[in-house]
């Protein structure tokens, strides 16, 4: 199975799935219609059902809290009766004040959830999770440096590996962005657990990958580099499938499809990212090694060279 030799037709699949999804998150951002939840931009969160069966429409809503001089307010249905409203910060006076104008206008409603964010702390949430992604990365290279510090590539594992993470943090923003534009989907602190959570993964499974092929260096010293990388990638493939996909994958499909409408985005999430976790160890981490190890891009246009 030669793996490598397809390694460019895998960079496409890879830049059409990154940028189809970044360009929609680009231009929302552009056009300020950046899907951020309230974790970052500080407001409020009510979650609430009504006693009777009064199905107002969101519009309907939307248009009574804006009466009330709410800023920001975008309502969603979950389920029979039941509505999540998300607002610029509301204090108890006016989450109070909201509650009885519903009230009078629809009927008795029961409150399921209320949270506020201050507009301070959603600047730390964010500042908290950039500087999370950073110091993770940061480790991964040291570690791999340090434990690969015996073959004479071992910082260009480090930065293949990084480049591997790098492309699973761009396919969940790719996939955000797709969610947050066709299903207002928005980004939060789940989305970068799940972040995280892919990181740790892709890691774990890049190591791997990278420590198979030290064994075989050790074993194979006369094949040539690419057949021995793309011979060590087939014999982890098996275990990445049954590790990865067989048995990880089964915990986010389930919250995905009975995990309910406040789970499903984050299940989805974690779900596409750890696919693309194991996806980017075998055939990003490793196809751009053996393109750094052979300085591939020294003949990407001698052909049109020579052709003039």
């Amino acid at each position: 199975m030669n793996i490598l030799g397809k390694r460019y037709y895998i960079f496409l699949l890879s830049f059409i799935l990154i940028f189809s999804g970044l360009i929609i998150l680009l231009i929302d951002a552009a056009n300020h219609r950046l899907p951020l939840s309230i974790d970052f931009t500080g407001g409020s969160f009510l979650e609430f059902k009504f006693k009777s069966d009064s199905k107002p429409q969101p519009g309907d809503l939307i248009r009574l809290l804006n009466d009330l001089n709410i800023n920001d307010v975008q309502v969603q249905t979950t389920g029979k009766n039941t509505y999540i409203a998300k607002t610029s910060y509301l204090d108890d006076t006016k989450r109070s004040e909201v509650i009885s104008t519903i009230t009078k206008q629809y009927g008795e409603i029961e409150v399921l959830r209320f949270d506020s964010v201050g507009p301070v702390i959603g600047q730390e949430v964010t500042t908290g999770a950039i500087y999370a992604i950073i110091v993770a990365s940061l480790i991964v290279v040291i570690y791999i440096w340090f434990a690969f510090r015996g073959l004479p590539n071992a910082l260009q594992l480090g930065v293949c590996a990084i480049s591997a993470m790098i492309h699973d943090i761009a396919i969940v923003f790719s996939l955000v962005g797709i969610g947050g534009h066709f299903f207002n989907w928005q980004i939060d602190a789940m989305l970068f657990t799940a972040l995280l959570t892919v990181i740790g993964f892709s890691m774990q499974d890049t190591i791997v990958v990278f420590d198979r092929i030290r064994e075989n260096a050790n074993i194979y010293r006369r094949l040539p580099f690419e057949t021995l990388v793309n011979h060590s990638i087939v014999q982890t493939l098996q275990r990445s499938i049954n590790t990865q996909l067989m048995t990880v994958e089964f915990m986010p499909l389930a919250l995905a499809l009975f995990g309910g409408i406040t789970l499903r985005e984050f299940a989805i999430v974690l779900l596409v990212g750890l696919l693309s976790g194991t996806y980017s160890s075998i055939f990003i981490a490793a196809p751009i090694l053996v393109l750094w190890e052979n300085r591939e891009w020294r003949t990407w246009f001698r052909k049109s060279h020579a052709e003039v």
